[in-house]
């Protein structure tokens, strides 16, 4: 067993997090909520596909139990394990037992990049039996109507070893994200940093031009994260370029030669 294997946060919404709809993926999600459907969102990282679910969560009034997937996280990590204490061994249940049973909201965050014995055990779950067999505890879970299960990964980045395969893909409803439309993008940045429009226009600028890039030089392109961040830093009074250099261009890239190009491009950005 990996120490601390999984990440996960159970939330009761309070405030709705702040998110503006790009289409109809509002409505869409809400509509698969009432019937009981789950879903699968895919993008680039950086473009919102969390902030939407913790939105849609909270606009719900479900709690929300949010996985980060990664190469060790396994099915036990996600249903649950026995334990042993003083008094002897225990069962605990798992972020996603715990959904199940509490009617909420299970968000496996970049799921392809769990072991693949992971997405077998979302397959009751994701058709219409809805349910949860533990096998350890020789219990079985009966979905709520409230339960929703959501997953997303980033299909530009990933590889063929690390796909979704057609008989996990076929059980979810899918929404495709993208980065947001500039005037939209620029919005947010506003609304997340505090800073002023003209430098969030700015950076929106900025990111686009650094998109293009990405398209031959770099892994990824810089999401709308990564232009939050700058401007956090910038409205707190950082110099822009400096600001844009460690929150923007040294996470795109270890490569000096590819990191002084992409300043190249800040410069050009921010020298107008």
């Amino acid at each position: 067993m990996s120490a601390n294997p999984t990440i996960h946060t159970a939330r009761l919404p309070d405030d709705i997090p702040f998110y503006t709809p790009n289409g109809d993926e509002v409505t869409l999600f809400e509509l698969a909520y009432r019937n009981c459907l789950p879903i699968l969102i895919k993008g680039p990282t950086g473009c919102g596909k969390t902030r939407f679910v913790e939105h849609m969560a909270a606009r719900l009034k479900r709690p929300l139990y949010t996985i980060s997937c990664h190469d060790d996280l396994s099915a036990s990590d996600l249903v649950g394990r026995h334990l042993i204490d003083a008094s002897g061994t225990y069962w605990m249940d798992g972020p996603l037992t715990q959904a199940v049973r509490h009617g909420g909201i299970c968000y496996l965050d970049e799921v392809v990049e769990a072991r693949k014995d992971t997405t077998v055990v979302l397959h009751a779950l994701s058709d219409d039996r809805r349910i949860l067999p533990i096998e350890r505890t020789g219990e079985t879970l009966s979905a709520p109507p409230e339960f929703m299960l959501v997953i997303s990964y980033n299909p530009g980045y990933q590889h063929l070893l690390k796909g979704l395969k057609p008989s996990t893909r076929q059980r979810f409803v899918s929404l495709a994200f993208g980065f947001p439309e500039p005037a939209r993008e620029a919005e947010i940045v506003m609304m997340e940093s505090g800073i002023h429009q003209a430098a969030a226009k700015q950076l929106v600028v900025l990111a686009n031009a650094l998109r293009n890039v990405a398209e031959h030089d770099l892994e990824e392109a810089p999401g709308t994260r990564l232009i939050v961040g700058a401007a956090k830093l910038i409205a707190s009074g950082c110099d822009p370029q400096t600001a844009c250099r460690v929150a923007i261009v040294e996470c795109l890239s270890d490569e000096p030669e590819i990191t002084r190009a992409l300043m190249v491009v800040v410069q050009a950005v921010f020298d107008r």
